[in-house]
């Protein structure tokens, strides 16, 4: 608990208070794992373990690490479509501090629309035996925009604003391509006017050139509106190119955060730098060696003692198998944050 408590202390006094929109604070989401003929609970699954993050306002956060290390369910955490197991999650808006996770039912329901999300799959997110109009009209009707003329000429702007012609919103989602109705779920997300869009692989399921169509257009609808993002992803290259800062997860936790630029050519962690090693970029700090990783990613119902990453490390010291690293800024740039003693030492 210490450990926890020293790490959060350090990144709330590197952040501006002033332009924090979401602080996570010991977020955490275990899973039950039952057995046996009476289904009892003889374990859980540590999918989130003591995360502590900040998202400043009008920024993009990136969240990078390999699959089944917690970043997508970091992210409907967020959104609350998990409830989190414990933590805090505080949101600060007309210069109020609240914890979404203490709030009302009713003060719940009206802080959901400011927070949105986005999804991987844009062919699972919009039902098929709906028009684009209902998909649209329901959730704007639920969140108090009662006029119907006024309902419509709001999905007419949306539609626009992510270039598609107004009239698609009487069509169904098979006349639409992968990445029109990835569109159209961006559309859907900022008809009601979030501040925070929580972003989960918005691109992998595109092909490469609607790629970049979609983050450019992500990106000025950012410059736009004034929107704040927290953009999940596997694809460096891409999180580069997004991310104003970056979290590195591994087994539920976050090992490294750093500005883009510092992450990227510096890498401080072990685990960054055999991930930014796999891009065939050469600019980037590995020099071009490749690191591969030895052995597979510990179990999240039974992690190892110490660093997490420690059984796939090849600089693993003896105070690695026994004693959890904290969360620390690196000595020549405290906007870096780095979870490994090698470096915090």
């Amino acid at each position: 608990m210490t450990d926890t408590m020293n790490s959060t202390a350090t990144a709330e006094n590197a952040a501006p208070k002033d332009n924090i929109l979401l602080e996570m604070k010991n977020v955490r989401k275990y899973f039950p794992v039952s057995s046996g003929f009476f289904r009892k609970t003889t374990g859980y699954i540590r999918a989130v373990d003591n995360v502590d993050l900040y998202v400043k306002r009008g920024e993009t956060l990136g969240l990078v690490g390999e699959s089944g290390c917690g970043k997508t369910t970091l992210g409907k955490c967020i959104v609350r479509l998990h409830i989190p197991t414990g933590g805090e999650l505080r949101y600060h808006s007309d210069g109020v501090v609240k914890n979404l996770l203490s709030l009302s039912k009713e003060e719940s329901f009206n802080t959901r629309k400011k927070i949105q999300m986005v999804f991987q799959d844009p062919y699972s997110s919009l039902n098929p035996v709906k028009n684009i109009f209902t998909a649209f009209d329901e959730p704007l009707r639920i969140h108090g925009w009662k006029n119907a003329a006024e309902r419509k000429e709001r999905i007419a702007r949306s539609l626009e604003q992510v270039n598609l012609r107004a009239d698609y919103m009487y069509r169904y989602p098979h006349e639409f391509s992968g990445g029109q109705r990835q569109r159209i779920c961006i559309a859907r997300s900022l008809c009601v006017d979030p501040e925070l869009v929580v972003c989960d692989e918005p691109v992998s399921a595109l092909d490469v050139s609607i790629q970049a169509q979609v983050l450019n257009l992500m990106k000025e609808l950012q410059a736009t509106l004034g929107l704040t993002y927290i953009f999940i992803a596997h694809d460096l290259s891409v999180v580069e190119y997004m991310s104003n800062r970056i979290a590195v997860m591994y087994l539920g936790k976050i090992v490294e955060l750093a500005p883009s630029a510092s992450l990227y050519y510096q890498p401080a962690h072990p685990y960054t730098e055999a991930l930014l090693s796999a891009v065939p970029i050469p600019r980037l700090g590995n020099k071009g060696e490749r690191i591969v990783l030895q052995g597979d990613v510990p179990s999240p119902a039974d992690p190892p003692p110490g660093c997490p990453f420690h059984t796939r490390c090849r600089e693993c010291a003896s105070r690695c198998r026994t004693e959890a690293p904290e969360l620390r800024p690196l000595k020549d740039n405290p906007e870096h944050f780095t979870a490994c003693h090698r470096k915090n030492s």
